[in-house]
């Protein structure tokens, strides 16, 4: 399957969706911010991302333009769990990422997500 990097300051959120996608057969890196998951991606073939927008050091749309910039071909999943952020999560659909979700999502939905994104990226 895929290897796929998550990046999120929360925790809790990084296990649980590291989980989900173990799950799936999905091989799993975590990231507290987007600092630390462009050093993933810089040592390490990544095939997707899914970054969180809200967080310390690097949020999620300064990151997902360097991914656009530095590793092109990976595909980004955007996610907020900010009530108020659908304008964010639009804005980073234009910057590049594939797909964004809103916080709290049941794990058949981010799933399905993830999927079709994966999907997508083996047709390219």
């Amino acid at each position: 399957m895929a290897r796929i990097l998550v990046i999120d300051d929360d925790a809790e959120m990084r296990t649980v969706l590291r989980q989900t996608l173990n799950s799936a057969g999905h091989e799993v890196v975590l990231a507290a911010d987007g600092k630390q998951g462009l050093a993933e991606c810089s040592v390490k073939a990544i095939d997707l991302v899914i970054t969180d927008l809200v967080m310390p050091n690097q949020e999620g749309m300064e990151t997902i333009m360097q991914l656009r910039r530095d590793f092109a071909k990976i595909s980004i999943i955007a996610m907020s769990g900010v009530s108020d952020m659908r304008n964010l999560l639009w804005i980073a659909e234009r910057l590049g990422a594939a797909k964004a979700i809103q916080k709290p999502f049941k794990p058949a939905e981010f799933l399905a997500a993830v999927t079709e994104v994966l999907e997508v990226r083996e047709r390219a």
